[in-house]
């Protein structure tokens, strides 16, 4: 056998990790997303091992079940139906099955499946534990999911105001000019107007396409590589990638899979459910290292998602809005029960993304008053000082209700500061800026 021959054949190891891939794809079309047993059981058995039993005619098995159980009960979840149960659950879809197919339709869209065993699988949705997703099908030019703490979630409400919309943008378009990708879930709302504004970021003033971020390369004069490009923005899906939802945003999420990324953890074909919407938002509070709402009512779902962020211990902000605007109450309850910070632009947002030290912005330039560093006295006597007009020393003293001598020591001072001047035998407040 040549040399040329020999690379030809799929290695043992080749084989073994597309049996585990093709196990995954089959998995996400069988399990719903957070699917708590059926994460226990690939945990035991491992995906080719699981895939088997739901494919198998067993009914039961005591010893699986047990080790489902243990693991179910270290992850929190003291009570479930049973393995049998949960195979019968799960066996209706089994004729719904092809991962082959959906792997070939993935390639089609260019795209591809990430898998935990992947070297670029994105490490911060192993925070979310047993509830971390079997799979993420990814549609884009870009196959880099970028590490947590370059990665910010921009979310709110679909029902935004033109106050909730011009935010997003400048927030977004600014964060990706600071080399961040925002993260949404491609909803109508706020969430279209953060990647609007990141998109408009990457193409630049001109509508150009700006040149492509790239992750740091480590080797010494090497270039960097095309599938390290770091997309702009990231839209995560509570449907399949090919099911463009809502379709009014179809074009917008056209343009992300074009210069950023589109990822779900379900397969082609999948219909976006209310469930799915929910799971969908742990994943993008995940992936961030800071979840931003801008507008959000008392009840919106992008709170769900400021929830999940809370509960894995990312930093959440919140954007102030009006009193009297009912698209900014949810923000207003997340800052006074204390889950989020206040934040009102892309700097603030940096400062709690970076380490100690990091993206610190410049505090802004302010013109010193005339009264800064004054004492009460000093300052009980310059408002005493008529602004035209001179004034004599004892009537400053009833003025400003200080004794004589406490007033020619605060008019040295004041005249030393250029506050005060000698006008006409008598004092008044200087003329001069």
């Amino acid at each position: 056998m040549t040399d040329i021959e020999a690379t030809d054949e799929p290695t043992e190891q080749d084989r073994t990790g597309r049996a585990l891939r093709i196990a995954r794809a089959a998995l996400t079309r069988l399990m719903e997303p957070s699917d708590l047993p059926g994460l226990a059981l690939v945990q035991v058995l491992g995906p080719e091992e699981a895939l088997s039993l739901i494919r198998s005619n067993d009914s039961s098995n005591a010893r699986v079940e047990q080790l489902v159980t243990e693991v179910l009960n270290a992850a929190g979840t003291e009570r479930w139906s049973g393995l049998a149960d949960v195979l019968a659950r799960w066996r209706p879809r089994l004729a719904d099955v092809a991962p082959e197919r959906d792997l070939a339709s993935l390639a089609r869209m260019n795209g591809r499946l990430l898998i935990p065993e992947d070297p670029s699988w994105p490490t911060a949705l192993d925070d979310l534990e047993l509830a971390a997703p079997l799979a993420l099908w990814c549609r884009g030019n870009l196959a880099l999911i970028p590490p947590q703490e370059q990665c910010i979630a921009v979310v709110g409400s679909r029902d935004n105001t033109s106050y909730g919309a011009n935010v997003s943008v400048e927030i977004a378009s600014s964060l990706v000019q600071r080399d961040f990708t925002v993260i949404s879930g491609g909803a109508y709302g706020i969430d279209a107007h953060a990647h609007r504004g990141a998109l408009s970021s990457s193409l630049g003033l001109t509508g150009q396409l700006s040149p492509p971020r790239h992750r740091q390369s480590g080797g010494v004069g090497s270039g960097p590589d095309p599938s390290d490009r770091v997309p702009p923005t990231i839209a995560v899906m509570a449907g399949g990638v090919d099911r463009f939802y809502p379709s009014g945003n179809e074009d917008l999420l056209r343009t992300i899979a074009e210069q950023g990324l589109v990822i779900a953890e379900v397969p082609p074909g999948t219909n976006p459910t209310r469930y799915r919407f929910l799971q969908r938002n742990r994943l993008i509070a995940a992936l961030c290292s800071v979840t931003v709402v801008v507008e959000a009512r008392w009840r919106s779902g992008a709170l769900n998602t400021a929830h999940h962020a809370e509960g894995l211990s990312r930093l959440v902000g919140a954007v102030p809005g009006s009193v009297y605007s009912a698209n900014s109450a949810g923000c207003h309850r997340l800052l006074k029960e204390g889950s989020a910070v206040c934040v009102t632009d892309a700097g603030d947002i940096a400062e709690l993304a970076g380490g100690m030290g990091e993206h610190l912005t410049a505090e802004p330039h302010v013109e010193a008053a005339l009264h800064d560093g004054l004492g009460t006295s000093d300052l009980l006597l310059m408002d005493a000082l008529p602004l035209r007009t001179s004034t004599t020393v004892e009537k400053l003293c009833v003025v400003a209700g200080l004794s004589a001598s406490t007033v020619l020591a605060g008019l040295g001072r004041l005249e030393a500061l250029g506050v005060a001047e000698r006008f006409a035998g008598g004092w008044k407040r200087s003329s001069r800026k």
